[in-house]
């Protein structure tokens, strides 16, 4: 008796063991098995990326290359088109016969390349007497305007070059231009032309030539400024610029803040001399021609669309292709 009631507990410590893996195994399995439910679960209701995320994903990426776009746009046009973009110089007068002129004057201003031979700039550049009051009440009273001189400065370029007014805006301050000697200019390439009206808010950088002489003077190396920047005879320096490969045109931008008619408002800084400078929008394009601005308020520069440049352009072509008129047209 006392030899059985001794392996009775030793059976039952065998069996033991066997029934407690067994039920840790069951318990194992069935984790495995909600594990995976859950995650099947949660794979079903999870939201998946759909089309409205990677639209918006898109449009983001869109946004940072515009951004970088509309920052290194001021660097890219001036860099690209700095050599069709000139200086323009030019003396008029307005007097009567027999007569000393009553009126005297020289002009600064800035015209560019739109086609083969052809400058845009300001009426008022080509004509300067255009909106000037003296100088149309002197020729209300019968005084005759004449230009004695009108020259461009290209950057690059050691002389200037004659420049006719050929076209004339009635309505606007645009004005076309011949060059004198198209082949001077073969290797400068005309600007593009934007084909649609732009949008308030837009970037804009204007080209230009602001104060003129004094500008140019102002920015060249030490020696230079110090030989010129005194001196009161601007066709002089102006040729002493050009010989040294100084002729070189400024931008500033700013943004669009209005679009009127055929007028542009924006805020990019101007000065005397830009008159007649491109105006590039953030694609490179210009968009228009500097025109005017009002003092003491930063964002009244005015330009005139380039659209109304187009058939002034046009009329030009047309009128080089035949012989010359004796009087400029105004279209």
């Amino acid at each position: 008796m006392s030899e059985n009631y001794l392996q009775a507990p030793e059976y039952q410590t065998n069996e033991e063991p066997v029934c407690a893996a067994w039920s840790s195994m069951l318990q194992v399995v069935l984790a495995i098995f909600m594990l995976i439910g859950a995650l099947l679960m949660a794979r079903y209701y999870m939201p998946q990326p759909n089309s409205d995320l990677r639209d918006q994903v898109k449009y983001l990426s869109r946004e940072v290359d515009q951004l970088r776009q509309e920052q290194a746009m001021p660097t890219m046009v001036l860099n690209r088109y700095r050599d069709s973009i000139c200086y323009i110089y030019g003396v008029y007068r307005v007097g009567f016969p027999n007569q000393l002129p009553a009126v005297r004057a020289r002009i600064s201003g800035t015209g560019f390349l739109v086609a083969d031979g052809l400058l845009a700039t300001n009426r008022h550049v080509a004509e300067p007497w255009y909106g000037d009051e003296e100088a149309g009440a002197l020729i209300r009273e019968g005084a005759t305007p004449q230009l004695e001189k009108l020259v461009a400065f290209f950057p690059g370029s050691p002389t200037p070059i004659d420049i006719t007014p050929l076209a004339l805006s009635a309505h606007g301050d645009l004005a076309v231009l011949q060059v004198s000697d198209s082949r001077a200019l073969n290797t400068r390439e005309s600007l593009p032309l934007a084909q649609q009206v732009p949008n308030p808010g837009e970037l804009v950088a204007v080209v230009g030539y602001p104060m003129g002489v004094l500008g140019m003077v102002a920015k060249s190396p030490t020696a230079v400024y110090d030989r010129l920047a005194f001196r009161r005879d601007d066709i002089g320096a102006a040729n002493e610029l050009a010989a040294l490969s100084l002729i070189r045109p400024s931008a500033t931008y700013g943004h669009l803040g209005d679009v009127v008619g055929d007028k542009l408002i924006y805020d990019a800084p101007t000065a005397h001399g830009a008159s007649g400078g491109p105006v590039f929008d953030s694609q490179g394009q210009v968009v228009g021609i500097n025109a005017a601005y009002i003092d003491g308020f930063s964002g009244g520069t005015l330009g005139v669309s380039v659209q109304a440049l187009e058939p002034l352009i046009q009329a030009a072509k047309k009128m080089t292709s035949i012989q010359k008129p004796s009087k400029r047209p105004v279209f």
